[in-house]
């Protein structure tokens, strides 16, 4: 059942299953597009799972859909996958006295404090991110500019975790990757997985970094196998539509990111180059002619990811660090 609600706000309130529908909440201007958020009424609390980021646009649809629903915030608890915007910007002002929020024991915590901006900048601009775009890069991010209001008391969730809304019972199940502390959950009797970001169906979930001591790729890869071994009929993402074909899906995650660090092995032949060097001689699914032509914000993810890459293949042994007039530059090994 699909039913389209108010025309001004384009809000889109679909039933997935029998007590869950899903909230398609707008991203204007985001390649993204929207995000859903889930809603499973119960007999006493419903739950919602994921936000929208902290814009009037997102708000606004939000609660059309909610009004369509005939769904109390007074009477809804909120489950947050992750840290990022877009799944956790509105939780501050969506939570009413007595509402329980639920975050991971590692990104709640983020939510409220923000992420390290300083120490990414200075990662950033020692991988070759030019000086005079990292503060554009970080003042236009989502994270940035979409963040909570104000600090969450969260239920702070772990691995094995179990959240009971209506009919359903799910498990948290930790998969570390998209984000340090990115939760799914799993119901096993309806055969149910909720996955964030960690699975999406049509597009690849970014896994980026501007660190020199994480492996966040090594990480998304060990989490997809875990979901994998899971007996699972539908899958509720983060982002487009629900599916069904899990492990083929984690197959094709798989293979995009070995063919990834190929690329990156490809273009380390010609010679040492940066983090940012290589990212603007990988492939990316954009509509513009060149590199240079990415908005600042696509050139920090696209850098992000390029390191992601990197850090993946140095611990593998097949890239090494070197320094060359003050920068981060990686050669083959």
């Amino acid at each position: 059942m699909a039913r389209q609600t108010d025309v001004e706000a384009r809000t889109l309130v679909e039933e997935i299953l029998s007590g869950i529908y899903r909230i398609e909440v707008p991203l204007p201007g985001n390649p993204l597009k929207a995000i859903n958020s889930y809603i499973i009424q119960g007999q006493g609390r419903n739950l919602m799972i994921d936000t929208g980021m902290n814009r009037e646009e997102c708000r606004t649809a939000l609660e059309s859909g909610l009004r369509e629903l005939g769904v109390d915030l007074r009477d809804t608890d909120i489950f947050v996958t992750h840290m990022h915007a877009d799944h956790s910007g509105l939780v501050a002002d969506l939570a009413v006295d007595g509402s329980t929020i639920y975050a991971s024991r590692l990104d709640g915590p983020v939510i409220n404090s923000g992420p390290d901006w300083e120490g990414m900048r200075r990662y950033a601009a020692s991988s070759g991110f030019p000086w005079d775009d990292l503060q554009k890069a970080i003042e236009r991010h989502p994270a940035y500019k979409y963040r909570t209001s104000r600090h969450v008391d969260f239920k702070l969730m772990d691995d094995g975790d179990v959240v009971a809304a209506g009919a359903y019972r799910f498990r948290c199940i930790e998969t570390p990757g998209h984000t340090r502390g990115h939760l799914c959950l799993y119901d096993e009797g309806y055969k149910l997985l909720v996955s964030g970001d960690h699975v999406l169906r049509d597009i690849t979930p970014n896994i980026s970094v501007w660190s020199s001591v994480e492996n966040p790729l090594e990480q998304y890869l060990s989490s997809l196998d875990k979901v994998s071994i899971l007996d699972v009929e539908m899958v509720l993402p983060g982002h487009r539509r629900a599916f069904r074909d899990l492990r083929v899906r984690v197959e094709e995650l798989k293979r995009h990111h070995q063919a990834r660090a190929e690329e990156v092995l490809s273009i380390l032949e010609n010679g040492p180059m940066s983090p940012f060097q290589i990212a603007a001689r990988m492939t990316w699914d954009l509509t513009y002619r060149t590199f240079d032509e990415f908005p600042v914000q696509q050139k920090w993810f696209a850098g992000g990811e390029a390191v992601a890459h990197i850090r993946y293949l140095e611990e593998k042994g097949l890239v090494r660090q070197e320094s060359m007039g003050g920068q981060v530059v990686y050669a083959l090994v």
